[in-house]
């Protein structure tokens, strides 16, 4: 392995992109010269090629690539047929941008609470958040895997709801139906969408995103809504926004997207790692992997107990270990949906997750040496004089 624990260096990352670039530089650096020789920066045949083989890889018949993942789901909501005042369901414990969209179309974005040991929405708590307006659900596949989406379905389908999966953080995840049936992240709903921001599982070097659909004429509608309403040019069929993947951007995404099932291969196996060597240690709660659901691990989340979370992240930087809060406060406490909400039971679950949980570094170039210093220096910190938890 080279140096001890005690001689590493450490330079840890959260997400260590650079090494990674390193790694596939040629792969890389060929697709973007090619690009830039070509000269069709904007709808170029990167674009296209890329759409076809992501709508291979995900089994779906039609990808529609956009500027970023919020745009991906401001698009989707756009080519439903809501009116200002339907409510939509988002989870309280996740990123704005869901819940930013909904506010932003003069939707009304309500709150469901999520699960705590896998922090994302049920069917329960979905079936709390809904009313006789509610029209669509954002469900987010947190984290790496995806929600139970086999009773999420079917609570839908019964209200008769439109689906919108976010599958950022979880693209490539697997999930299987009781009967067997496996369906992609992202598949499963009436609209998946994703972002390629470069921290993502697919990941490209500025902003990205994409649509998903099964369906003919929803595709056609998300192609020309992104495309300022037109479905030929200079002639606008609707009102629409300009949202564009480059064609640099798709050559990068190509690239990587040939490396996925590697890349999440080597997230697991740091999960696994970390999973092993957190196993003794009663301060910390490791991450649930859902049993219908493979997981590509974008995040390994701990939940930290007896209020230690803070004092875990400040012992952990000034050992030069990074770790991030997803999510600091619960959309239903912030500040900018205070009026544009319908009120809900409060979401418990997601306000106490806001105070437990810490994500570790986790990447697909993480060495050895780095996990075993991670995972020394938690337990450590737990094995301290004066704390209640403690490692076994």
């Amino acid at each position: 392995m080279g140096n001890s624990v005690s001689e590493l260096q450490v330079n840890i990352q959260m997400v260590d992109l650079q090494r990674q670039y390193h790694r596939l530089q040629n792969e890389i650096d060929a697709a973007l010269l090619a690009t830039v020789e070509k000269g069709q920066f904007i709808n170029g045949p990167e674009v296209k090629s890329f759409a076809g083989k992501l709508a291979d890889y995900l089994d779906v018949p039609y990808v529609i690539p956009c500027a970023n993942g919020t745009d991906a789901l401001q698009i989707a909501l756009m080519a439903l047929t809501l009116k200002p005042g339907d409510e939509v369901i988002v989870p309280a414990f996740c990123y704005v941008a869901a819940a930013e969209v909904v506010a932003l179309l003069g939707l009304t974005p309500v709150w469901a609470d999520v699960d705590p040991d896998t922090f994302m929405v049920t069917a329960d708590t979905l079936a709390k958040a809904c009313s006789s307006r509610t029209k669509a659900i954002v469900v987010a596949h947190l984290f790496g895997q995806c929600c139970d989406m086999d009773s999420i379905l079917s609570f839908a389908s019964k209200q008769n709801l439109y689906v919108i999966e976010d599958n950022a953080q979880s693209m490539g995840a697997v999930y299987r139906f009781p009967g067997g049936q496996t369906r992609m992240a992202g598949t499963m709903g009436m609209i998946g969408t994703t972002s390629f921001f470069p921290s993502k599982p697919l990941a490209c070097y500025g902003d990205g995103g994409a649509m998903f659909t099964h369906d003919q004429q929803l595709a056609n509608t998300l192609r020309m809504i992104a495309n300022h309403g037109q479905q030929s040019k200079y002639h606008h069929q609707r009102v629409g926004c300009n949202s564009r993947l480059d064609s640099i951007q798709a050559a990068v995404l190509e690239v990587k997207l040939s490396h996925l099932d590697e890349f999440n291969k080597a997230r697991q196996k740091v999960a696994d790692r970390y999973d092993e060597g957190f196993k003794r240690c009663k301060g910390i709660k490791v991450p649930q992997r859902t049993a219908s659901s493979t997981h590509v691990f974008h995040q390994y989340t701990l939940q930290v107990n007896n209020g230690k979370r803070d004092a875990l992240q400040q012992f952990l930087k000034r050992r030069n270990i990074p770790s991030m809060v997803y999510y600091p406060l619960p959309l239903n406490e912030q500040h900018a949906f205070r009026q544009a909400v319908r009120p809900v039971e409060k979401p418990e679950v997601a306000s106490q997750l806001c105070k437990t949980v810490l994500s570790l570094p986790i990447h697909t170039e993480m060495r050895e040496d780095e996990i075993q210093y991670i995972i020394q220096q938690v337990n450590a910190f737990f094995e301290s004089d004066g704390l209640q938890a403690g490692c076994e």
